[in-house]
């Protein structure tokens, strides 16, 4: 009897000590999976307008990646659709024909950067000198692998076209990828190795825009991401 208890009794503390390992493994991989600001990143230009905490959400909110990268010497930025998910934070995912040169660069692990903004609002002021805009913005930097695995493309497609379009269901709303389509199309997953992101907020903040007697006019002309009816 003492021989079956003390066995239990190890045997649960194994299993303790494996439930612990594997979360501090996934602690871990939290850690590792949040890209920081680095010295490609580093905010130099007012830095009092970074917003670190915001990063996950402008990515995840964003429509257009405008992605840059050099070929030759030469610098090129090519604007994209994309697909981000939060549940995994340093990872980004951009396709295209597998003739694309950038599409190929990426490919062979060729450096890369990704911008996304938001515009919340246009700025005037009284003075041609303090018009500005009202923004949201993340840039990112890191490098591509493929994804060669049908079963991954498929599901990293299908919650891209769910991130544009919620509540389409492939088989439902539209016919899925076929595998000759798929073999066509590269994607691409960026990892994230240094993220940073910036903000401008508020009116005009020129050295008449308070004064109400000063000649001119001056406000915020509000930008709306609400989407379009269908056409």
């Amino acid at each position: 009897m003492n021989r079956t208890v003390f066995r239990m009794r190890k045997e649960r503390n194994v299993l303790q000590w494996r439930v612990l390992l594997v979360d501090s493994l996934r602690s871990n991989e939290e850690v590792r999976m949040e890209p920081t600001p680095g010295p490609c990143s580093t905010i130099r230009r007012h830095p009092e307008r970074a917003i670190p905490d915001e990063v996950k959400e402008i990515l995840a909110t964003g429509l257009v990646a405008h992605v840059g990268f050099c070929e030759d010497g030469q610098p090129f930025v090519i604007p994209m659709s994309y697909h981000y998910s939060p549940t995994r934070p340093d990872r980004l995912y951009l396709h295209g024909s597998r003739d694309s040169r950038l599409m190929q660069l990426l490919a062979r692990g060729a450096a890369v950067s990704v911008a996304v903004t938001l515009v919340d609002g246009l700025v005037y002021s009284r003075t041609a000198f303090n018009h500005s805009m009202n923004y949201r913005s993340v840039v990112c930097f890191g490098r591509a692998r493929v994804v060669e695995d049908e079963r991954e493309q498929r599901r990293h497609f299908e919650e891209m076209t769910a991130r544009y379009f919620p509540g389409r269901t492939p088989g439902e709303d539209y016919a899925p990828a076929t595998a000759q389509q798929l073999a066509v199309t590269l994607l691409v997953e960026v990892e994230i190795e240094e993220w940073s992101a910036k903000a401008r907020r508020g009116g005009p903040r020129g050295p008449y825009d308070n004064d109400p007697d000063a000649p001119g006019s001056a406000g915020v002309v509000a930008i709306s991401r609400a989407k379009g009816s269908e056409q």
